[in-house]
This record gives structure tokens, C-alpha cells and sequence, in this order.
């Protein structure tokens, strides 16, 4: 099984036919995800080939998600647009009814979030994102742009802040042997649409992930949240790795919400939260390998 994604996906491309769009729909299309429809404002009717190495026909464009999923059913969306217009690209996917949205767009204002938020909230959408590399269930399908090659199919789950820590992670995980349900990014902004409890919580809920993995960064108290919520409604492993240990206090590092403010952000602070909630965390991220291998090989001990 998975979270989010899964072979019922049908995948909407807003901003199909720009640079980023147009590179990563063929990356999805060949890892088989079905791209089932394109939106272009202004090149409805038209239609994009994914060249001669897709296995896929090409796939319609249209004017406006509302039509998009008219027509072909679409039930996910993810959005390659410029920062200027990604929340009214948000709004729009949340209005037509598709039920889960991923911006992969970075630079999207702090204060379009406040307006995209609730927006998405009130009309029963989840967002993943923005500023995120999106998610992927290997071997069944891919929305954004983890690359492909570097996941395999297995019981770890993985939910990152980090973009680039993802791909760190999820290649140390497969080249240790653990493959994973669903790995998903969910973005290191301020404020975004789906945060470490709702991972959590649905990898908690998948009968087929058996551990999650956990990586997080300075700045905020999602950390902090999550591993409260760890502590008390999980009952599968979960270790973690902090990213940032060594930013200066005050400083914005990397995420536009990677920055601390007074104590709560540091990482030091993180990482006592996560091991008083039972969540070891590796000091490097290869050290994440040891301790899932530690806490998986316990909870086979404690079962048998």
C-alpha cells in the first residue's frame, strides 16, 4: 500500500508546456505515472508528446483545470508555475474539486500562503507544498520530481522538510536494502499545506509501512509537534535526522522557514524533543540507516 498516491492516480500537469513542466511530465510519464491531462492557459486544444521514449499518447492541454477534470477525470494536480502565479494556480485546482494538489514551485510569498490555506482547507483539498519536491510511491507512481531511480518498493516510510535530504535519504535507504511505501517532501516554508502529524498519521494507518523516517530542520515547532504526536498515537518506529545543527542563531538558512527564533527553532532543541518522545536521531544522515536497522530489528524481537 501507500499514502496520498497510488495507482488510481490520475495526474493533472499545471504549467505543462513550460521548461520544468514539460522536463518532469516526461520524468513521470516514464515511470509510469498517468498524466492524464495538461493545463496551459491560452493552448487548449493543443496537446503534449512526451517523444519518442514515452510508451504514453500525448496527453490533452486545456485551458482551465475545471475542463481538465471534466473531461478526463484528473484527480491530482501538480504545479510547475511561476512564484507570481502559484497561488491562484493552488485555488484553481482546489476549486475544480481535486482532492490532492502539490506545488513544487519555490519563492511563493508568505502571504499568498495566508490566502491559499484556508482556501484549499475549506474546499476539502490537501496540499503538499509549496517550495517541495512532491512525492512518490515507488514503482507505482511519481508526482514531482524525487527522482525514480534512486527508490525502490519496501515497508519504510519517509516524510522530509528538506528536498535535497529526501533524495539523501531515500538513496541511503535503498542502496541498505529498505525500500520504501511512499516517500513524500513536504516543504520547508512557513506555511504549508500538509505538515509532519498528517504524514505521520497516514503512514501510521498503512498496513504496509512497518517504520518511518523522519527528517526535519531548524526553524519552527513541527518537529516538536510531531514528536509529541509520536509519544502518543504511534505505534510503529520512527527515527529522525535534524538538518542545520551548525546555522548561526538568527540567521535564515537555506527554507524561508529555516530560521530560529530563540529557542524553539534551534536544533538542539528538536533533537531533545524527538528522544524524549523515543525517536533516536542520527547525528549524520547515514546514521539514519543504523537506527532504523536497530529499532526494526527490536520491534521483530518484541513481536516474536
Amino acid at each position: 500500500m501507500s499514502i496520498f498516491i497510488d495507482r488510481t492516480t490520475r495526474l493533472l500537469v499545471q504549467g505543462i508546456t513550460g521548461r520544468d513542466g514539460s522536463f518532469h511530465t516526461r520524468q513521470m510519464l516514464e515511470y509510469g505515472t498517468a498524466v492524464v491531462a495538461g493545463v496551459t492557459p491560452g493552448k487548449g486544444g493543443q496537446a503534449f508528446d512526451a517523444g519518442p521514449a514515452a510508451t504514453a499518447p500525448p496527453v490533452p492541454i486545456f485551458n482551465t483545470v475545471a475542463d481538465a477534470v471534466e473531461e478526463t477525470g484528473a484527480n491530482v494536480s501538480v504545479i510547475y508555475v511561476p512564484p507570481v502565479f502559484a497561488a491562484d494556480a493552488i485555488m484553481e485546482a482546489a476549486a475544480a474539486g481535486i482532492p490532492l494538489i502539490v506545488c513544487i514551485t519555490e519563492g511563493l510569498p508568505v502571504l499568498d500562503m495566508t490566502r491559499v490555506y484556508p482556501f484549499v482547507r475549506d474546499h476539502g483539498a490537501r496540499l503538499i507544498g509549496p517550495n517541495c519536491p512532491g512525492l512518490i510511491t515507488p514503482g507505482v507512481c511519481k508526482v514531482g520530481i524525487i527522482p525514480g531511480r534512486i527508490c525502490a518498493p519496501g515497508p519504510i516510510g519517509l516524510v522530509s522538510r528538506s528536498g535535497t535530504l529526501t533524495y539523501e535519504l531515500v538513496d541511503q535507504l535503498t542502496r541498505a536494502g529498505f525500500g520504501q511505501t511512499t516517500c513524500v517532501g513536504i516543504g520547508g516554508d512557513p506555511i504549508n499545506g500538509t505538515n509532519f502529524i498528517d504524514c505521520l498519521a497516514a503512514f501510521e494507518a498503512d498496513t504496509a509501512t512497518t517504520a518511518v523516517v523522519m527528517i526535519g530542520e531548524i526553524g519552527g515547532t513541527d518537529e516538536q509537534d510531531a514528536a509529541r504526536y509520536v509519544s502518543l498515537h504511534m505505534s510503529k518506529p520512527v527515527v529522525g535526522f535534524i538538518a542545520g545543527r551548525t546555522a548561526p542563531p538568527g540567521r535564515r538558512m537555506g527554507h524561508a522557514g529555516a530560521i530560529i527564533s530563540g529557542a524553539t527553532g534551534t536544533a538542539a532543541e528538536k533533537v531533545h524533543a524527538m528522544v524524549e518522545a523515543g525517536i533516536p536521531v542520527g547525528d549524520r544522515p547515514v546514521d539514519v540507516i543504523t537506527l532504523l536497522r536497530e529499532r526494526v530489528a527490536a520491534v521483530g524481537s518484541a513481536v516474536g
